[in-house]
């Protein structure tokens, strides 16, 4: 269930409440009247099976100009009304995708900020350490690190609305992103070479278990294609949890590391098999992502016209 938690201009709060009891999959409606103070009015509050979401959010859009329009998660609900009320909505609340709510995380993860520029510098190290100590395990920690499935998953969102805009946002935050993470890793691993702690065995000599981040093939792209459908199922879901699976699935931080190292001891045929991995993965998931979204968009079509437009807003740290 979701909670809907609205300011309507007091000259339109019984048009609201009529849309709201009209609509499948609503309940527990309640108007507080002339409670809001910024912007003045009515405060209405109601749950809503998250498979109403759409057409409800599509109904009372205005509200985004003239009132205000919140939507939160409810982690408990013990409501026969709202029981009811799920079981009244179409389909299954797993299974539905809340257009505006995408687009909104969208939006929000398509800023450049110092924390994307950090979590991507610090997880390419870890993974560079990860390649040159033959570790898995900080390379899985450092799968789990990366911070790029937002910006793919923006990608998907803009190649399936046409937004070509935010297609070339995403990439360009991609880019930036992976070029900040391998450039730090590189000046790291140059300095480690003056100091001997690595050199030009240090990938090759008992380091068969970490190749294949610089051996893409079939199966690499296949699991990109996996990890990208199940990425953006999770974010769609609301299922965040299993996006934590899907960052241990691809290699794209680990290639990056893999990547800086090699160009730090010269080692060129390896950084192109590096890179070569990074684009397969990058290309897979977004493949894969768009297709699934294309999917659910003839599954849940409604409000996808207008929750397809995430909101204007001034871009915080970085510009992005």
């Amino acid at each position: 269930m979701l909670h809907l938690r609205l300011i309507s201009p007091s000259a339109r709060t019984d048009e609201v409440v009529s849309v709201l009891e009209d609509c499948t999959g609503v309940t527990n409606i309640a108007v507080v009247e002339g409670a809001a103070r910024e912007p003045r009015g009515d405060l209405i509050f109601c749950d809503m099976a998250r498979e109403a979401a759409n057409e409800v959010i599509d109904r009372v859009r205005w509200l985004e100009h003239e009132g205000s329009i919140a939507v939160e998660h409810i982690d408990l609900s013990i409501s026969q009304a709202a029981a009811e009320a799920e079981e009244q909505a179409p389909g299954d609340g797993d299974d539905a995708v809340v257009w505006a709510e995408l687009a909104q995380r969208v939006d929000d993860d398509l800023r450049l900020t110092w924390a994307y520029l950090a979590f991507i510098a610090i997880a390419t190290q870890l993974a560079g350490i990860g390649v040159v100590t033959n570790s898995l395990v900080l390379i899985v920690g450092a799968m789990v690190l990366g911070p790029e499935f937002g910006a793919i998953a923006a990608a998907c969102f803009g190649l399936l609305t046409g937004r070509f805009r935010l297609v070339g946002r995403a990439l360009r935050i991609l880019a930036i992103g992976f070029a900040v993470g391998i450039a730090i890793t590189f000046a790291c691993a140059l300095v480690s070479r003056g100091f001997g702690w690595i050199d030009h065995d240090s990938l090759d000599i008992g380091h068969e278990e970490v190749q294949f981040i610089v051996k893409p093939d079939r199966w690499s792209f296949i699991v990109a294609l996996l990890a990208g459908a199940a990425g953006v199922l999770s974010v769609t879901a609301g299922k965040s949890s299993a996006l934590v699976g899907v960052f241990i699935s691809v290699t794209t931080i680990p290639a990056a590391g893999y990547a800086a190292v090699a160009m730090a001891l010269g080692d060129w045929p390896e950084v192109g098999g590096s890179a070569l991995q990074l684009f397969v993965n990058i290309a897979g998931m977004v493949i894969s992502g768009t297709a699934v979204l294309y999917l659910q968009r003839t599954i849940w079509p409604q409000g996808m016209s207008r929750g397809s437009s995430a909101r204007t807003r001034p871009q915080g740290g970085l510009r992005g």
